[in-house]
């Protein structure tokens, strides 16, 4: 089962990510990577619903300067918020998941992390937030209210099984293009073996109408020489050791060609489509590399707005926007 957020340094670094965020800031990350369409919720350009307080981190086009003049402060104009109300979070649960990563964790660690990273800003934003594990035998959509306390809970209550069966990326691919929610963010997790060529038209069709990021974990190179006196990874599958005379850095590297190479062109096909994949091979290379996609999502909010370029901190979590998140 999965560490508690007590004793894991990388939830704590989540947990603060939600928390320490400024909810503009939230907004505006969230929405460039869903592609600014619009829904009923505040926070956008579209139709004016209120005006509020100017707070820090807020947009300077959005200051609305007869009410501040009338008022003898800053005031905004809260309008209808241009992202989605409902994110999917889907992830493969087959037993290839339980591969081991160069940082010692299972696959399944890493991808869950990054689900928490997500749910952690989609809960600040107060949006609907559902969590979909898949392997061969079934999809289930794990029942989950509240806040991001109770979706930990339920992730690793979900995560607590018998991991016995094998994936099915194809009928995972399907359930996301029967989504009705048109245009709600998807998030896929899962490991860089799963998609192949093959799925990549199925990918474009979903992108035709949702917002996609894919999770893709890299595992440990089963032929990679080991350091002196490390023991050889278990495979994810069958729970057995590499044999030693398999381990050799001519294949290591082969390996790792193919990898890199496959992992270069699914982003570029994910690109075309206006989708995302952030890759990494431990739960700190996937919080730096999540850091780094919001980054840049509000580097390309900020140059459409013509405000100061926000940035990350990565070790707090926190914002630079003009002010204090």
């Amino acid at each position: 089962m999965s560490s508690t957020g007590n004793d894991d340094p990388i939830r704590r670094k989540i947990e603060a990510l939600g928390t320490q965020l400024s909810l503009p800031t939230v907004r505006r990350a969230l929405g460039v990577l869903e592609g600014e369409h619009s829904s009923d919720q505040r926070g956008g350009a579209d139709d004016a619903l209120d005006v509020r307080v100017y707070e820090p981190g807020d947009e300077s086009r959005l200051i609305d300067w007869k009410a501040s003049a009338r008022m003898g402060r800053p005031m905004v104009v809260q309008r209808e918020r241009p992202s989605t109300s409902h994110v999917w979070l889907l992830m493969d649960v087959g037993i290839q998941m339980r591969g081991t990563c160069v940082s010692g964790e299972r696959a399944y660690e890493v991808a869950a992390n990054a689900l928490r990273m997500f749910a952690a800003l989609s809960l600040r934003r107060s949006d609907e937030v559902s969590l979909v594990m898949c392997h061969e035998a079934s999809i289930t959509r794990v029942p989950f209210n509240g806040g991001f306390a109770q979706f930990e809970r339920t992730l690793d209550q979900a995560l607590d099984r018998d991991w016995t069966h094998g994936r099915n990326i194809d009928a995972m691919l399907e359930y996301a293009r029967r989504i009705k929610d048109r245009e709600a963010l998807i998030v896929f997790a899962t490991d860089e073996h799963a998609l192949a060529e093959r799925h990549l038209e199925q990918i474009r069709r979903i992108a035709r109408t949702h917002p996609i990021v894919l999770i893709d974990v890299a595992t440990m190179n089963p032929f990679q020489p080991l350091a002196s006196g490390r023991r050889s990874p278990l495979d994810g599958t069958s729970e057995r050791r590499v044999p030693a005379f398999l381990r050799a850095s001519r294949a290591a590297r082969e390996v790792d060609t193919h990898r890199e190479y496959m992992a270069a062109a699914l982003e570029r096909e994910l690109r075309k489509t206006g989708s995302h994949m952030i890759r990494a091979a431990s739960s700190e290379q996937m919080f730096s590399a999540f850091v780094a996609l919001m980054s840049r999502a509000l580097s390309y909010s900020t140059r459409n707005h013509l405000n100061a370029a926000p940035t990350l901190n990565l070790a707090g979590a926190a914002v630079e926007s003009g002010g204090r998140a």
